[in-house]
């Protein structure tokens, strides 16, 4: 806070942002789109592809990773969860209906539904809880079932228009003993075996799925599995061709075995070869666009006539403002608004190659907002939104100084075992 309340807006940062904010242009452009040269009509060598690769090796880096092969153990309630469950609501039912407190009856059976007090018109009730208007005063419903869980409906009033109610619902769970239990016991028994007999052969013999998934250090999201960080602290520790022992995630438990351990560093050539040849394409289609619309100006000097001899229609865009990212019609283009602001009036531009396309602009008319007319409200106004993006920027770089520099023992595998 001391820092950031030291920091300075100068008036003339204040005075160029309150130019950016209020300078407009009105435009004629022409588009010529990269989409119009088709793939066949490039040639990509793989000594082009070869210089890409070794002009942007920064591009491909990657942190060390790992691919692993996995079996898992389903601990997602069985159907004999699912009838406890609803057996232990029906078993309520009688004792719900008698309650005179309901509030209290509901925290007692630890209902996923709070009690709520209150009117709810009839026209708006949810199509789950619509049974409740076949019930009399005082009367609970069957046993009902809804998005994983199963609950009751008791009615306490009813007027024309509104109802009021109570539910009490359950989430169906899985059965510690009779189903998590049994299926840690499955996985554990697995994984001995597979250190005995070999991973795959234990996991054919038993008929068990083996899945395969990648993952890369630091990031605890792995395709397949999710966010889990005891996955990635096993991988992170083990050698090549280790078995985990179970390890529990939120509905399956699953053994892994590591199957390649893949060292930080840059990607080679021939895995990322496909990559290299889409934008190394693109480029090639960018430049031959370029060139093409360099060659139409040398003999066209007004939009009208380059229309003619390109066939493509001119297009115009009213109040383009200097901070926009857009142009009405042919979408984000914020490299080419930078540059028409950068264009006299009347002038012609070169080719300015955008995002989607390259343009050829002229400025028709163009708004200069003049700082003179800033009124001191506006001026302060302007003052504390510099100030507060400069405060958020700089809490962004020392949060990562703090980050680089910290001296960080990472003491969790040690805590996340089963």
């Amino acid at each position: 806070n001391y820092v950031q309340s030291s920091m300075v807006v100068s008036s003339y940062e204040v005075e160029q942002a309150y130019i950016r904010n209020n300078t407009t242009a009105d435009i004629s452009y022409i588009r010529f789109p990269y989409a119009d040269v088709a793939d066949s009509s490039l040639t990509v060598s793989e000594s082009d592809l070869r210089d890409y690769y070794n002009d942007n090796q920064s591009d491909f880096e990657r942190k060390e990773s790992y691919r692993f092969q996995y079996v898992s153990f389903d601990k997602t309630p069985t159907s004999e969860d699912t009838t406890r469950t609803i057996n232990e609501l029906q078993n309520l039912r009688s004792d719900f209906a008698e309650t005179e407190n309901d509030s209290l009856f509901l925290v007692r059976y630890q209902s996923t539904t709070p009690y709520r007090d209150a009117y709810v018109e009839k026209d708006e009730l949810r199509d789950e809880y619509k049974p409740v208007l076949n019930l009399e005063n005082g009367e609970v419903s069957e046993v009902l079932r809804e998005n994983g869980g199963v609950y009751l409906l008791k009615k306490l009033d009813e007027t024309q228009n509104q109802v009021k109610f109570v539910t009490l619902s359950l989430n169906i769970q899985a059965d510690p003993i009779n189903t998590i239990d049994r299926k840690a016991e499955e996985a554990d028994d697995f994984s001995f075996f597979a250190e005995e007999d070999g991973f795959r052969e234990e996991a054919e013999r038993r008929g068990y799925e083996i899945k395969e998934a990648f993952a890369t250090k630091d990031n605890a999201f792995i395709a397949g599995l999710g966010q889990s960080r005891q996955v990635m602290n096993m991988l992170e520790s083990a050698s090549e061709g280790r078995i985990s022992e179970p390890i529990e995630l939120s509905s399956e438990f699953v053994v892994l075995q590591v199957e390649e351990v893949i060292p930080a560093g840059i990607r080679p050539f021939e895995e990322v070869k496909n990559q290299i040849r889409t934008v190394v394409i693109n480029n090639k289609r960018k430049e031959k666009v370029e060139q093409q619309v360099r060659d139409l100006l040398s003999s066209n000097s007004s939009l009208e006539s380059l229309s003619r001899a390109s066939g493509k229609e001119v297009g115009t865009a009213e109040n383009i403002n200097m901070n926009a990212e857009f142009i009405q019609g042919a979408g984000r283009e914020p490299g080419v608004v930078g540059a028409i602001f950068g264009l006299e009036e009347g002038s012609l531009s070169r080719p300015l190659a955008g995002t989607s396309a390259v343009f050829v602009v002229q400025v028709r008319n163009r708004q200069d907002a003049d700082p003179s007319n800033l009124d001191s409200a506006t001026r302060q106004q302007i003052r504390q939104q510099l100030r507060q993006g400069k405060g958020s920027s700089f809490a962004q770089v020392w949060l990562d100084q703090l980050k680089q520099d910290a001296d960080i023992r990472d003491n969790r595998s040690r805590l996340l075992q089963r």
